[in-house]
């Protein structure tokens, strides 16, 4: 039996109300975790759906994952079996190669009933600070996934309601920072249950009968716009190749590849080329693969409109399983900057086709870092991490922007200083915009950072940076600025230039985390000269590279 179409007014009520479900549910988990990289940098992802599996809205969180939770949720359930599933239940699952993230991104998900039967699903993913891996912090040398903490294939954290406290008792015991942990995964349920209530909420207000049936609409057409806007694409076949500076265990770079299509109406992200899955943690899980896939074809396709499965269902994504964008057990998984590095990997492809729609490179990468280690004031364990800005890349019309959050993390924060000293034995003497660190060209990229930092008590310094060694890339003859570098010990005889790495610290050591601007595009001779002046006043561009760069004189 046909069903009735909805008037648009409905179906665009109730998406709203959906949206606005998820929304609450972020503003519940930022409100009550314990863990600045969740109320802070917002490293999570909250996502709504229907028994069907199928995304339905999702609240704004972390870039990369966007659309993530999908691949879990279908992982999940098919774990644990949906005819297990009750009211009140709560799964968790962290298992990589089904949770498309590293272990320490724990997805938590709960079936919502109605009427007696399932409706749907609530999932809320966060990082969280510990689980027991190998090394305190991240880890940056594993070898297999058993060095990278507790594994949780879909377990129930509660049953119809209650908590399973053997299974929270096992993570407690588990985890350098068991507060922190044990006090975000509450906050995680908190957000769940704060979801449930807004979805019968909504089932009560409309009927259920009407949910559905705008669901099925409001998917309809974003699989329309979306194939709609990639036939008014060019349509063509473009690869790209980059590489990453290292796996972490060894010191040769690892080749990515990426041939991107555009045809009839879909486009495909093929990873095939790409190097085998490496030793250390750099290799992805395929979820993680698809939803860094997801964030580029988003932005080309339907950048202004909130997610739902319609959207993705014209993008393609191949792998070769036991190759970097696909890990199987027991590759080692943790250090996910791989993902960072795939999402201007496709844009780099898609440069060669429409190189008048594409930035360049975005800094290249995002310059992360932490700090594990007793606190000087109160003596209590501490792990703190920050991802550092980079400039974007020029466009054929615009200056990149910047210093800012790497395009695969625009929705996040950094850490503020504030609550980095306060909660960790760093103080940052310098942060400032690094003059001459963008790229040359017609239109210049986006300028990266200076960050001195100096340690006050013991600890390990944990720099996570994977391209230090190739430049970002530029466009149309744009100038490619330098990589991000972190110099440690500056003045003094350890000093020394590292990428990723974990360093001991004393207190009195100092380190300066250089981060990269973004491409050029065009000739930079080319430039308006009073850009260029400009330029030199604020600081961006100094005289001697207005002169050496551009051919323009400034006198300061």
């Amino acid at each position: 039996m046909t069903q009735p179409v909805l008037d648009g007014a409905t179906t665009e009520v109730v998406r709203s109300y959906l949206v606005a479900a998820a929304e609450e549910m972020r503003a519940t988990l930022i409100r009550t975790a314990f863990n600045p990289v969740i109320y802070e940098v917002l490293d999570f992802g909250i996502s709504v759906y229907d028994a069907k599996l199928r995304l339905v809205a999702e609240a704004t969180g972390l870039t990369r994952f966007l659309g993530a939770n999908d691949y879990s949720l279908r992982k999940g359930v098919e774990y644990v079996g949906v005819e297990n599933l009750h009211p009140g239940d709560i799964v968790l699952l962290n298992y990589p190669y089904w949770n498309a993230a590293h272990a320490y991104d724990a997805t938590l998900f709960m079936p919502v009933f109605s009427e007696g039967s399932l409706f749907g699903y609530l999932c809320v993913r966060a990082h969280w600070m510990d689980l027991g891996a190998k090394d305190p912090g991240y880890v940056l040398d594993s070898t297999d996934v058993h060095q990278e903490g507790l594994l949780f294939p879909g377990t129930k954290v509660f049953e119809r309601g209650a908590p399973d406290t053997k299974i929270l008792e096992l993570i407690r015991f588990n985890s350098r920072l068991p507060e922190l942990v044990i006090g975000d995964l509450h906050a995680q349920v908190a957000a769940l249950r704060t979801g449930e209530r807004r979805i019968h909420e909504i089932l009560a207000k409309f009927g259920r009968r009407t949910v559905e049936r705008a669901i099925d609409q409001l998917i309809e057409l974003g699989a329309a716009t979306a194939t709609e806007m990639l036939r008014g694409l060019p349509q063509g076949s473009w690869t790209a190749v980059d590489w990453l500076d290292d796996d972490g265990v060894s010191d040769y770079a690892v080749r990515m590849q990426v041939t991107v299509t555009i045809a009839d109406g879909t486009m495909t992200c093929d990873f095939t080329g790409s190097a085998p899955a490496t030793r250390g943690p750099v290799n992805l899980p395929l979820g993680s693969t698809i939803a860094c896939a997801r964030v580029a074809y988003k932005a080309f396709t339907t950048p202004y409109e909130q997610a739902n499965a319609g959207h993705f269902a014209p993008l393609r994504v191949r792998t070769e399983p036991g190759t970097l964008f696909h890990a199987t057990y027991p590759a080692a998984t943790f250090t996910q900057w791989t993902g960072n590095l795939a999402v201007e990997l496709i844009y780099k492809a898609l440069a060669q086709g429409m190189p008048d729609r594409v930035a360049a490179c975005s800094g290249g990468d995002v310059p992360g870092f932490m700090m594990v280690g007793e606190h000087p004031e109160h003596g209590g364990f501490y792990a703190i991490s920050n991802n550092d800005l980079v400039g974007w890349g020029a466009s054929a019309t615009h200056d990149g922007h910047g210093p800012a959050n790497h395009i695969c993390q625009t929705a996040g924060h950094n850490t503020p200083v504030e609550v980095l000293e306060a909660r960790s034995g760093m103080v940052v003497e310098r942060l400032e915009i690094r003059c001459d660190s963008a790229g040359a060209g017609r239109f210049r990229g986006g300028c990266g950072l200076r960050r001195d930092i100096r340690f006050r008590s013991a600890g390990e310094f944990l720099s996570v940076i994977k391209r230090t060694k190739t430049p970002p890339w530029a466009l149309a003859g744009g100038a490619e600025p330098e990589p991000s570098q972190v110099l440690a010990f500056p003045g003094t005889e350890r000093e020394q230039r590292v990428g990723t790495k974990r360093l001991t610290v004393r207190p009195g050591d100092r380190i300066s985390l250089l981060t990269a601007g973004g491409g050029g595009h065009g000739d930079p001779r080319t430039r308006d000269p009073d850009l260029v002046r400009a330029d030199v006043a604020e600081g961006y561009v100094s005289a001697a590279a207005a002169r050496n760069d551009y051919g323009v004189e400034v006198s300061r």
